[in-house]
């Protein structure tokens, strides 16, 4: 029978009992982190920081630990999958680093949907006699910034889920001061396997010198999507080819990470893994776990400027790259795609990408940025062909009146 993320048939405590077995109570403490340590767990929210290095960081100093499960990612439907299918996977993870860390403070942070199952699973749990401390849930709201962790402190302290402008860690000083843990579901998850199969089981389950494995969320011109587990290391045309309505000719670019990732060129996909370090040269990352495929039927330029609108629109209105910025940045792409007014070219969007890049309260700005800069190198042949009336996808364009 093989072990994952996903393996369980059915969301209830007995399901994931006989699945999993019973969750590990006989660590001591800096037992788990040197576990983490050995596994080279890295978080999936985004970041891919290094999970053991941010529980050593809070060790010892009863923090505050956070799950969160907000999905402000359109393309990503990962941990609310995880959340329904699997919710005391993620506990059993989130307990275990609360007693890590000393905690009596566990918040878990979602969508209301997923909320309901993680509630009937604690329910169970309790109904069951575990004893175990208590979960505080707080309903995230639908926004692409909501998920941020200082958006997720902000909304648990009863503030609206903005992002802030910090001068100091979460894990110095987060929740109302306090050494704050934010970890995101699946990471938790990966951590109650990890407590109980091991550092070297999990590290062995990547390929081509992976480590572990990852849930992404396949959608675009594909076959069949939805979120699925695949070892780190797996080539992206291999994983792409799975799904793809068409053989890999047929692929014109994929979209790796969400809509602060990076787009990758057909051509690159072959020579292209997933792991951080091989998607970081084609300016990528494995990010929110995106895999959307785009074929030569639709034009990634339009893709892209209808991305950076959206965005635009998703920003916390809190400083000025967020309120000028974005919105200038949103219009030239949309301009250059669909033949609204004036034509830019690549160096001028570049120049306003690089307005807003580093200048923002959060990191939002810069994530956009990079969104950017990775369309205009994979469609800048498309933005000189749009700029002269033409476009891969039909013949000719009309310039909008």
């Amino acid at each position: 029978m093989t072990i994952g993320l996903l393996a369980a048939r059915s969301p209830d405590l007995a399901t994931h009992t006989a699945l999993f077995g019973p969750l590990p109570n006989s660590l001591q403490p800096g037992t788990l982190t040197c576990l983490l340590a050995d596994a080279e767990l890295a978080g999936k929210g985004g970041a891919a920081f290094r999970t053991a290095s941010k529980l050593d960081s809070v060790t010892g100093r009863r923090a505050v630990v956070i799950a969160n499960g907000s999905e402000g990612e359109p393309l990503s439907q990962k941990d609310a999958v995880l959340l329904e299918h699997a919710p005391h996977l993620v506990i059993d993870g989130l307990l275990l680093v609360a007693h890590e860390t000393s905690s009596r403070e566990i918040y878990l942070y979602a969508g209301e949907r997923q909320l309901r199952f993680v509630r009937q699973a604690l329910e169970e749990r309790r109904s069951a006699g575990f004893g175990e401390l208590p979960v505080n849930l707080v309903e995230s709201p639908t926004t692409f910034v909501s998920g941020e962790k200082s958006a997720v402190i902000g909304m648990i302290e009863g503030g609206g889920a903005l992002p802030r402008d910090r001068f100091a860690h979460n894990t110095s000083s987060g929740l109302r001061g306090r050494p704050t843990v934010v970890q995101n579901v699946e990471t938790l998850a990966h951590i109650a396997l990890i407590a109980r199969y091991g550092p070297e089981w999990f590290r062995s389950r990547g390929v081509n010198g992976g480590v572990g494995t990852m849930l992404v969320t396949i959608s675009g011109d594909v076959a069949v999507g939805g979120v699925v587990e695949v070892p780190m290391g797996i080539s992206v045309a291999k994983l792409v080819s799975g799904y793809s309505r068409t053989d890999s000719a047929g692929v014109r670019a994929v979209l790796i990470g969400g809509y602060h990732g990076g787009w990758i060129d057909a051509v690159e996909l072959s020579a292209t893994i997933m792991s951080t370090a091989s998607l970081g040269f084609v300016g990528a990352s494995p990010g929110a776990g995106v895999i959307h495929v785009l074929d030569h039927s639709r034009c990634g330029l339009q893709i892209s400027a209808d991305i950076v609108q959206y965005l635009a629109g998703q920003s916390a209105r809190q400083c000025g790259p967020c309120v000028n910025g974005l919105p200038r940045l949103a219009q030239a792409l949309s301009e250059v795609a669909y033949r609204e007014g004036r034509t830019h070219s690549e160096d001028s969007i570049h120049y306003l990408a690089d307005l807003v890049d580093g200048r923002g309260a959060c990191k939002h700005p810069d994530g956009t940025a990079r969104f950017v800069r990775s369309s205009l190198r994979v469609f800048g042949r498309d933005l000189r062909l749009h700029a002269d009336g033409r476009c891969e996808v039909g013949a000719h364009m009309e310039a909008t009146p």
